[in-house]
């Protein structure tokens, strides 16, 4: 893995976390506990910070990365980021999934409880409401999630890849 200091930042992690061996951790990158960073992804602090919490999941090829001083990243509990997905510049806050091939793009903030479609695009300044799946280009609301889903999906997949990365330490 590449986990590199820059501008005077080096990657911080938490507890028990996983990180693939061609995994690119850059710059002021701060993660909590039991996150994971699958094969080839690249969580890319250079131009602003990135800020992940606990069980926080980037799956392979997945892309995190800011706007140079303008979109930091955040990203909350609970959180996966699907395969090949783009988060930049925004916030995700806690309980989300972003599907496969999803892009969350500047400034957006993805409220707590909701899923971000595989191949999404939530265009620039988009507000994804608690608690509903927003699909399509550009990303528009779909429908509210039902407990049964955040508990069947959200909360599944980030456990998962709790058990998934215990197979590879």
């Amino acid at each position: 893995m590449i986990i590199k200091e820059l501008n005077g930042h080096t990657p911080k992690f938490g507890k028990d976390c996983f990180l693939a061996e061609n995994a690119v951790i850059v710059g002021d990158v701060v993660m909590g506990d039991q996150c994971s960073i699958w094969y080839n992804a690249v969580i890319r602090g250079d131009v602003h910070y990135i800020r992940m919490g606990n069980k926080v999941n980037i799956q392979d090829g997945a892309v995190v990365h800011c706007t140079y001083q303008k979109s930091p990243t955040t990203i909350g509990n609970n959180v996966s980021v699907g395969h090949n997905a783009i988060v930049h510049g925004c916030t995700i806050q806690d309980n989300v999934l972003v599907g496969m091939g999803a892009i969350v793009m500047d400034d957006c903030v993805v409220e707590s409880n909701s899923i971000v479609a595989a191949g999404a695009v939530v265009t620039q300044g988009t507000r994804v409401e608690a608690g509903t799946i927003y699909a399509g280009v550009p990303a528009r609301k779909v429908k509210d999630i039902s407990r049964e889903l955040i508990s069947g999906e959200i909360e599944r997949i980030a456990n998962n890849y709790i058990k998934y990365a215990g197979w590879y330490k």
